[in-house]
């Protein structure tokens, strides 16, 4: 999906993914504290960046769409917090080598294999050792749903599959559930999700 593609979904004065945080995340706020580094992938409209920034976290958030960012730049400004917005394309970006403390991944499933293993791998490179994955996904159940997310199975988790790619870390939680959530009008009513927390070896 190119940032063409983006734009044009989030023109709209609505941000179409809400502005309150994303529920699964908001839960590991224990997980959060004040000066860490902190990574947001295809943070949108900000809704999960601003809140990490909101909980003391130094907050790298990218994106691919320029319009995405100009309203969680807003978003932003109207919570009283400040992050480092960088559009990105995260099949091309430079991930970092052990830089952040938390990475949050968040309903980034926008692309399917191979390239999608480029994302994982990133995320893999990209954590300081001892440092923490938040992830929430769509399970392929999802599709029968239709109430977010995309249509194509093979862009969605399953346990084993998040085991695959993050078997050799720390696993915190992973839970795999079909629960009703609200977030803008893209994500709204009962869902098929799959939750991760998992600790990189130190």
């Amino acid at each position: 999906m190119s940032s063409d593609f983006w734009n044009a979904r989030y023109a709209t004065e609505d941000y179409i993914f809400g502005t309150a945080p994303n529920v699964f995340l908001a839960s590991q706020a224990a997980l959060i504290h004040p000066g860490m580094q902190a990574l947001a992938i295809a943070d949108g409209e900000g809704r999960n960046g601003v809140w990490l920034a909101e909980q003391g976290a130094q907050v790298h958030a990218i994106d691919v769409s320029r319009v995405a960012l100009g309203k969680a730049r807003k978003l932003a400004a109207a919570r009283g917090v400040t992050l480092d917005f960088e559009q990105a394309d995260v099949l091309n970006w430079d991930w970092p080598e052990a830089t952040y403390d938390l990475v949050a991944a968040i309903f980034i499933q926008f692309t399917p294999p191979p390239e999608r293993d480029r994302i994982i791998a990133g995320i893999r490179r990209t954590l300081k050792p001892g440092g923490v994955l938040i992830l929430q996904g769509y399970t392929p159940k999802q599709i029968e749903f239709a109430t977010g997310g995309p249509s194509n199975s093979a862009n969605l988790y399953t346990a084993d599959l998040l085991r695959t790619w993050f078997g050799d870390w720390d696993i915190l939680h992973l839970n795999e559930h079909e629960s009703v959530i609200s977030e803008g009008s893209h994500h709204h009513g009962m869902s098929a999700l799959i939750d991760l927390v998992a600790r990189k070896p130190a």
